[in-house]
C-alpha cells in the first residue's frame, strides 16, 4: 500500500485514526495521499460506505471516484473479500442535498423541495425588490443575490445582519432578504447556498438529527480544507465530533476564496479546534522546476500567518522566472508575443510549447490581434475568441463585401444583419437571379 510514497505521505496513509492536518503543499502528490488513505482504511477493516469525503466541485469528486475504483480493482479487499461497496464521495453541496431530502421537513420545507437555479432566483429577487420600491438603479436583481449569497457563506441569516450592513445598499438587500427567503419557502424551494445554511441548521436546532446524520460515518475526509466557508466548517465539526476520525487535507498557501465566505483561518486553527491532532506536511514538490520553487519559497514567506513549511523540489535545475513590465496591455501583448516568435522561428520551440494565462475573459483580444500579426498558431481555452463573437464576425463579413463585392458567404452573413426585412424566400429568389 505504501509503493511509490515518500516517507512524508507514508505517514499520511498509514494515520488511520484520530484527527490529521495534511498540509499539502502545491504538486506534492495530493491526490495519490487520499486515494491511498482511503484504500488503507478499507484494508484495515473500515467499511467502505462508513467514509465519507468531501470536496469542492462535481470535477474533482468524479476524480476521486474513479481513483478510488480503479486502486480498488488492483488491491482493496476486506477480509479477503474484494471490496465492491463504494465510500461515500461528493461535493458539500451533494451531501446536504442528500441530509435535507431526509430532513427538511423539520424545518418546514417538503422532501422534495426544488433547487431553484439562477434564472428562478432572479426572478424572485425583481419581485422582492419590486414590493420593496427599490429603483432598477440603485439595485439590480443579480447585485441583490450577490449580496445575499456573500451573508450565506458567512453563515449569516436575515436576523443576524444588524451588525454588518454598513451601506445603503446594505440596508436594502437586508431588508429584501427575510422577504426573498419566504418567497422561497412558500415555493417549496432553496436556492444553492440554502444547502449548506439549512444542513448547518438541522444539526444545530435538531440533536437527533444530527447523531444519525454523524452515525452514518466512522471516517471523514475533507480536501481543499483551506477553503471551507462557516456552514462547511460547522457541518464537519458535527458529524466528526463524536469519532473524531477526522482528516482534513489542505494548503494556507493556496487559500484564494475568500471573496466568496471561505475562511483561512479554519485550517490555520485545525489544531486548536482538535488539540490532539496529528499535522503532516507533504514539502516534496514534484510539479515544479527548483528555480521556480526558490522564488515562490522567497515570495509566500512574507505571508506571517500560516503554517510553516517549505516547498523541496524533485526536479532539479530549471531556468529561473522574470518579471517583465510593460507600459500597457498592447505593449505586453507585443512583447510577449515578438518573444515567442523569436523562440519558435529558431527552431528552439514549437507554438503548442507554450501557454498564456489570463485573469479575465477580457484579456485575450489583445493578444489574439498581436499573434495572427506575427503569424503565430493558437488555440483559445475556457473562453471564446474575440474573432469568434457573432458581432465581430459579422463586421469582418462587410469589410470582406467592400473588399470582394463577389464574396458571397461574408454577402449572405450580413445580407439581413441588422434587419431589414430581406426573409428567407427573397434571399433564395435573389440567389436563383444570380445563378440563372
Amino acid at each position: 500500500m505504501s509503493d511509490g510514497l515518500n516517507p512524508e505521505q507514508q505517514s499520511a496513509v498509514q494515520t488511520l485514526s484520530g484527527p490529521l492536518l495534511v498540509l499539502a503543499g502545491a504538486g506534492s502528490g495530493k491526490p495519490r495521499v487520499v486515494t491511498y488513505r482511503i484504500a488503507n482504511l478499507i484494508r484495515h477493516g473500515t467499511v467502505p460506505e462508513r467514509i465519507l469525503a468531501v470536496t469542492f466541485t462535481n470535477k474533482a469528486a468524479k476524480e476521486m471516484r474513479e481513483r478510488i475504483a480503479h486502486l480498488g480493482k488492483k488491491t482493496l479487499s476486506v477480509r479477503g473479500r474484494r471490496a465492491s461497496p463504494m465510500p461515500v464521495v461528493g461535493t458539500f453541496h451533494a451531501h446536504c442535498v442528500q441530509i435535507l431530502r431526509r430532513h427538511a421537513n423539520l424545518l418546514g420545507y417538503p422532501d422534495r423541495f426544488a433547487i431553484y437555479d439562477r434564472s428562478d432566483q432572479e426572478s424572485v429577487a425583481r419581485d422582492v425588490l419590486r414590493q420593496l420600491r427599490v429603483p432598477t438603479g440603485m439595485m439590480k436583481p443579480g447585485d441583490f443575490l450577490s449580496k445575499i449569497s456573500s451573508w450565506k457563506n458567512a453563515g449569516l441569516r436575515w436576523a443576524d445582519l444588524d451588525a454588518v450592513v454598513k451601506t445603503d445598499k446594505d440596508h436594502v438587500a437586508a431588508s429584501g432578504y427575510r422577504r426573498y427567503q419566504q418567497a422561497l419557502k412558500l415555493a417549496g424551494a432553496v436556492d444553492f447556498d440554502d444547502l449548506l445554511l439549512l444542513a448547518e441548521q438541522l444539526f444545530r436546532e435538531h440533536q437527533q438529527v444530527r447523531q444519525l446524520e454523524a452515525g452514518r460515518f466512522d471516517h471523514i475526509l475533507v480536501d481543499e480544507y483551506q477553503d471551507t466557508n462557516q456552514s462547511q466548517y460547522s457541518i464537519i465539526r458535527q458529524l466528526a465530533g463524536g469519532h473524531r476520525n477526522l482528516c482534513v487535507v489542505g494548503d494556507d498557501d493556496q487559500s484564494i476564496y475568500g471573496w466568496r465566505g471561505a475562511e483561512v483561518q479554519h485550517i490555520l486553527n485545525f489544531q486548536k479546534d482538535w488539540p490532539d491532532a496529528r499535522v503532516v506536511r507533504l514539502e516534496a514538490n514534484y510539479r515544479s522546476s527548483r528555480a521556480i520553487l526558490e522564488a515562490a519559497n522567497r515570495l509566500i514567506a512574507f505571508n506571517k500567518v500560516r503554517h510553516d513549511k517549505v516547498l523541496r523540489p524533485a526536479r532539479a535545475g530549471g531556468i529561473p522566472p522574470r518579471v517583465l513590465q510593460f507600459n500597457d496591455e498592447l505593449d505586453e501583448a507585443r512583447g510577449i508575443t515578438q518573444e515567442i516568435a523569436r523562440i519558435v522561428d529558431l527552431r528552439q520551440r514549437q507554438p503548442g510549447d507554450f501557454a498564456i494565462l489570463f485573469r479575465t475573459n477580457e484579456q485575450p483580444r489583445v493578444f489574439e490581434t498581436e499573434l495572427r500579426k506575427a503569424n503565430v498558431p493558437y488555440s483559445l481555452v475556457g473562453t471564446q475568441s474575440f474573432f469568434d463573437r457573432k458581432e465581430v464576425r459579422d463586421l469582418l463579413a462587410y469589410l470582406r463585401v467592400i473588399d470582394q463585392p463577389k464574396d458571397e458567404v461574408s454577402l449572405l452573413r450580413i445580407l439581413n444583419t441588422p434587419p431589414r426585412g430581406i426573409g428567407a424566400k427573397s434571399v433564395e429568389s435573389l440567389l436563383a437571379n444570380a445563378v440563372s
